[in-house]
C-alpha cells in the first residue's frame, strides 16, 4: 500500500520547446534568393512584376506583357482565379485564363505568377505558370499552405490586412515546414480606419519582416493604396525602406476594367513608373 506522501508525488509533465522557425535569421540562414526561372528574388537588385488584375482576354494580357516587359519588368502578374467580396463580381475566366497566360508566356518569356484559391487547384495552376501565389484572403488558410509546402514550384504569400507579421512569417513557415524553401513575402497593406484609402501599406512591418526572415519581401502598392495616383510615390518609399522588388497592376484600359480599374497604371503611367525606379536602383 502506498503512503500519502508517495501517491501525492507529481506526475512528470514534458515540457514542449518548439524548434526555431526554419523562417528565422537567427538560426544562421543566408538572405534566400529564389529563382523563377531567369528572374532571381532576394539577389540585391530589386524586380519588378507587373500584369492586370483579372485576365480578360488573350488580346489583353498579350498587349500588356507586351508593354511592361518593354518598360522593364521581368514577370508577368494575371489573375485566373479571382476571389472577390461579391459573388456577383467578376471571378476571373478561371482554366481559359491559365491557358492565355501560359501562351503569351511562350510568346514573351516573361515568367507568370498567378493565385491558387483552392487545394482542387493547385494541379491545374502549377501546371501553367511559374510561380503560384496565395493571396490575403488565403494566408492562414493551412490546408492550402500544406499542399503547397510539398510542391517545389515558387510560392509569393501575400499578407493578410489584419494579420500581425509574427502571424504573417508563420503563415511562411507552413511553406517551408512542407520542403519548399522557395517563398516570397508580399506586403500589401494592412486594414486601417481611413477610407481614403483601399489599405495602409506598412513600411515597417515589411522591413520587420525582412529583418526577421531570410525570405525576400517584396510589396503591393497597388491593393495597399487602391489609387493609381498613389503608387510611384509608395513604390520608392517601398524601395528605399528594402523591399526585394514591387509587384504592380497594369491595364492597357483601366477605366474598363472589370476588376481593380481604379488601381491599375495604364502603359504610359507604368513605363514613366519604370523610368524613376531605373534611376533610383542605379543610384
Amino acid at each position: 500500500m502506498h503512503s500519502l506522501t508517495e501517491e501525492a508525488q507529481p506526475a512528470t509533465v514534458k515540457v514542449f520547446t518548439p524548434p526555431l522557425e526554419l523562417f528565422s535569421r537567427s538560426n544562421g540562414s543566408e538572405r534566400t534568393v529564389v529563382k523563377i526561372g531567369p528572374v532571381s528574388i532576394g539577389a540585391g537588385q530589386p524586380v519588378v512584376i507587373a500584369g492586370p488584375c483579372s485576365v480578360e482576354s488573350y488580346e489583353q494580357v498579350l498587349a500588356t506583357a507586351r508593354a511592361v516587359k518593354a518598360a522593364g519588368a521581368v514577370m508577368l502578374r494575371g489573375g485566373a482565379y479571382k476571389p472577390r467580396t461579391s459573388p456577383y463580381d467578376f471571378q476571373g475566366l478561371g482554366l481559359e485564363a491559365l491557358q492565355i497566360l501560359r501562351q503569351v508566356r511562350q510568346e514573351t518569356g516573361l515568367p507568370i505568377v498567378s493565385e491558387v484559391l483552392s487545394t482542387d487547384d493547385i494541379e491545374a495552376v502549377a501546371e501553367h505558370v511559374d510561380m503560384l501565389q496565395v493571396g490575403a484572403r488565403n494566408m492562414q488558410n493551412f490546408a492550402l499552405l500544406r499542399r503547397l509546402g510539398q510542391l517545389r514550384k515558387p510560392v509569393l504569400l501575400k499578407r493578410s490586412p489584419a494579420a500581425t507579421v509574427k502571424e504573417w512569417l508563420l503563415a511562411a513557415e507552413y511553406l517551408l515546414a512542407g520542403g519548399n524553401g522557395q517563398v516570397v513575402l508580399c506586403e500589401r497593406g494592412i486594414r486601417s480606419y481611413d477610407p481614403a484609402l483601399r489599405n495602409t501599406l506598412d513600411l515597417a512591418g515589411m522591413a520587420l519582416a525582412r529583418q526577421l526572415s531570410h525570405l525576400p519581401v517584396i510589396a503591393d502598392p497597388s491593393h495597399a493604396t487602391g489609387r493609381r495616383d498613389l503608387i510611384p510615390a509608395m513604390c520608392r518609399a517601398a524601395l528605399a525602406a528594402g523591399a526585394d522588388g514591387l509587384i504592380v497592376e497594369v491595364h492597357p484600359d483601366p477605366q474598363n476594367a472589370l476588376s481593380d480599374g481604379m488601381q491599375s497604371l495604364d502603359f504610359p503611367a507604368f513605363a514613366c513608373l519604370m523610368e524613376t525606379i531605373h534611376t533610383l536602383t542605379r543610384s
